[in-house]
């Protein structure tokens, strides 16, 4: 299985410590897009459009993928899903990692932050000026697949509570950072099955 770990936004590195070797133990194969062009508006749209040539430049054939997003790029999970269904690329799951939850409409990120509780997270010193108030494209079917949500800061603790009530299978890895990575091939597994 293909694991694509799209990173935070804003040329943020993904940043579970162990990752790439925690998922190639359990037999995953973990892929790395970089998106560096996303500081510029539209910020989501050119976030989704360079993970969408990312993945394609990463996973050659058609296999099928799992998309983890952290940070802020989890509200864009449904619209890279939709662009690798566009692609004819299946996608047997999604997971995300301290992130804000996809909703329905078109919110910005200072919605997503107030719905979602998230007002104790601050905003990165190197946020453009709209990046907060721009639309985020949102999928009406998504998710089309089985999800699941990575908790290892315990200020995502209310999108996490969420997402169970979705129903998502969610895992807490607060306690211990450096345990995350395990946590997160783990809850893969437990979504393929």
């Amino acid at each position: 299985m293909i694991a694509v770990l799209l990173p935070p936004t804003l040329r943020a590195p993904f940043s579970l410590p162990g990752v790439g070797e925690a998922l190639t133990a359990e037999g995953h194969t973990p892929v790395f897009p970089e998106v560096p062009d996303d500081d510029t508006a539209p910020h989501a749209a050119r976030y989704v459009a360079r993970a969408s040539l990312e993945i394609s430049r990463l996973v050659t054939d058609r296999s099928p993928v799992v998309l983890v997003a952290e940070g802020d790029s989890g509200p864009l999970l449904g619209a890279v899903g939709a662009a690798q269904r566009s692609a004819h690329r299946p996608v047997l799951g999604y997971v995300l990692v301290d992130a804000p939850l996809p909703q329905p409409g078109s919110p910005t990120r200072d919605d997503l932050t107030r719905n979602q509780l998230l007002t104790g997270v601050p905003a990165r010193a190197d946020e453009p000026a709209a990046y907060r108030t721009e639309r985020l494209p949102t999928v009406p079917d998504w998710p089309d697949a089985p999800c699941g949500y990575l908790l290892t800061d315990p200020a995502f603790a209310h999108p996490a509570h969420l997402a169970g009530m979705r129903g998502w299978v969610v895992r807490d890895a607060t306690g211990d950072r450096s345990e995350a990575a395990g946590e997160l091939a783990a809850l893969m597994g437990g979504l393929l099955r």
